[in-house]
């Protein structure tokens, strides 16, 4: 590691050491934005989110690199950040406290408006000759942070697929230079697509991507129903030259309930008036549009984010309109 990486980790270890807290019914004057590892999607999305915000919102806003959705709803319910992502798949086990839970239930955060779909999908090095995602088999497999979408569902996709690797948690960054190093065969990706350094990887060394078949898709989304049909467009990757048919799960920007509802209010009105300022961070942003808030089946809009949402004329599903 270097001595740069280590001085962010401690940077990142005090930033996270202590609440974020404000009085009662007063707005902070900063927050942390709970994001996740350098390499994948939620890192350049939450810094142009951070970004965006300090500049029209006038108030500071700091994006922090953590390990993805699971430790994000964590920190939020520590109050540790009060403004975070997460899929909604990770964000329904914690609402039910169940899956990586444990049993105990995070009900401190609320939606606040849709991100992406983060789509599964699978590759290797074109030079490895897997030819297959049951070539996977036995083989030393990335998947991501532990505490992120990746870490928390390839486990169980991979037992539902009856397929046995080897699976190695890490920064997205550390994944792709051990795949690019021959210390990993192959990568398993949740997030959205492109994810930015596997698509630099694969503009000089080229990669092959192993769709789930149809059988396959029909048994995991059997095991986990909230799981949705998704495709990556031919072209996303350098090397992708077809449609990619798997599945998925939407991202939301969750914010602690306690956040004044002005403030939420003009985070989401930031957000939607200056989208293009987020695409330009990353593509997948494109699908950050207010008709998408139909994503969240279950996670209680924060009343804020809901006035905006009113105001422009998007209806809001009954099952999580706050209540009056």
């Amino acid at each position: 590691m270097t001595r740069l990486c280590l001085v962010l980790g401690l940077l990142g270890a005090i930033l996270l050491s202590a609440p974020e807290v404000a009085a009662e019914g007063a707005e902070p004057e900063s927050m942390t934005i709970s994001t996740a590892s350098p390499g994948g999607t939620y890192y350049p999305y939450g810094h142009e989110l951070a970004l965006l915000l300090a500049k029209y919102l006038g108030r500071t806003f700091t994006d922090q690199a953590t390990q993805g959705p699971v430790q994000n709803v964590v920190l939020l319910e520590q109050r540790k950040a009060m403004l975070g992502m997460t899929t909604m798949g990770v964000a329904l086990q914690a609402w039910n406290g169940t899956g990586w839970t444990k049993g105990v239930q995070y009900r401190s955060m609320r939606a606040l408006f849709p991100m992406f779909d983060t789509l599964f999908h699978f590759a290797a090095l074109r030079r490895s000759n897997l030819g297959s995602l049951g070539a996977f088999a036995g083989k030393r497999i990335g998947d991501g942070p532990k505490a992120g979408t990746g870490g928390t569902y390839f486990p169980e996709i991979f037992k539902a697929f009856d397929i046995p690797v080897v699976l190695r948690n890490g920064a997205w960054e550390d994944i792709v230079r051990q795949l690019a190093t021959g210390e990993l065969d192959g990568m398993a990706m949740a997030g959205g697509a492109p994810l930015p350094d596997v698509a630099a990887l694969d503009e000089g060394d080229f990669l092959d991507f192993f769709p789930p078949s149809p059988e396959q898709i029909a048994v995991v989304r059997t095991r986990f129903p909230e799981l949705t049909p998704s495709l990556i467009p031919s072209g996303a990757y350098p090397s992708l030259h077809e449609d990619y048919h798997t599945v998925g799960l939407y991202n939301f920007a969750i914010i602690h309930r306690d956040v004044p509802d002005d403030l939420a209010y003009r985070i989401v009105k930031t957000v939607f008036e200056h989208q293009q300022e987020l695409v330009s961070a990353h593509p997948a942003a494109k699908e950050t549009v207010p008709a998408n808030i139909d994503r969240d089946t279950f996670l209680p809009l924060h009343p804020g984010a809901a006035r905006y949402y009113r105001e422009i004329g998007v209806a809001i599903p009954p099952v999580i309109a706050p209540a009056p």
